[in-house]
């Protein structure tokens, strides 16, 4: 019997058809371990993960939500800090007199005592959620008060004003890169600023010290970008 003999460049060819499946496979395999995933940071059972670094205040998972109850404001604090991420949550604020907020990138005093940027969370009629409060040190950085002021005026638009649903469940998602420190409110971008005052800190939400209000949140999730 006599041997074929294929062209050279046929083999070639066949080289590179049977290494494509391989290439593939390696490309895959790169972009899915550098594409950053979402972690839950509440598993919905209980809490993991999470502390109260306050003598006061009473944290309980109650049907897959974190709720808070207290006499005194408090924050239940992530175990972990973060530098740059995006994070998404839910919360819903009890009937009547309320106001929460999430921390992020704060930090704590030696007695365990949160302070820094604070997502807002007003449940007040002059509607200043999803803006950002420096708790514990400078306050409010945006909206400025007066809240006449023309300079106030033009970056708290209606559309943000209006973002919060005042009696229902609201989606929060923060967005840290370096120096950009930014905020929507049920899809809408209530923040977008540069601040280099914390590159990394814990995450905390807050019950703000009404007796008797329960505050409720649910689908806290991060996705770290470093």
């Amino acid at each position: 019997m006599s041997a074929i003999i294929m062209p050279a460049h046929t083999l070639d060819f066949m080289k590179i058809k049977n290494c494509i499946p391989v290439l593939a496979l390696i490309t895959f395999a790169s972009f899915s371990l550098g594409k950053k995933q979402w972690v839950d940071l509440f598993n919905g059972k209980d809490l993991t993960g999470w502390e109260n670094p306050y003598t006061w205040g009473e944290a309980k998972v109650k049907n897959g939500m974190i709720e808070l109850v207290g006499n005194k404001k408090f924050f239940l604090s992530t175990k972990k800090q973060y530098s740059d991420f995006e994070f998404i949550a839910e919360v819903k604020l009890p009937e009547g007199i309320a106001n929460s907020g999430f921390l992020f990138r704060s930090q704590r005093k030696p007695n365990g005592h949160m302070f820094g940027y604070q997502a807002e969370v007003d449940g007040a009629e002059r509607r200043w959620s999803g803006g950002l409060y420096d708790e514990g040190r400078r306050k409010w950085i945006q909206p400025i008060k007066p809240v006449d002021d023309p300079q106030n005026a033009k970056t708290w638009t209606e559309e943000k004003r209006n973002a919060l649903k005042r009696n229902d469940w609201n989606r929060y998602r923060i967005k840290c890169v370096g120096e950009k420190l930014q905020v929507w409110v049920n899809g809408i971008n209530t923040l977008d600023i540069i601040d280099n005052l914390d590159s990394k800190g814990y995450f905390g939400l807050q019950h703000h010290g009404e007796k008797g209000q329960v505050y409720r949140f649910r689908n806290i999730k991060i996705k770290e970008l470093k």
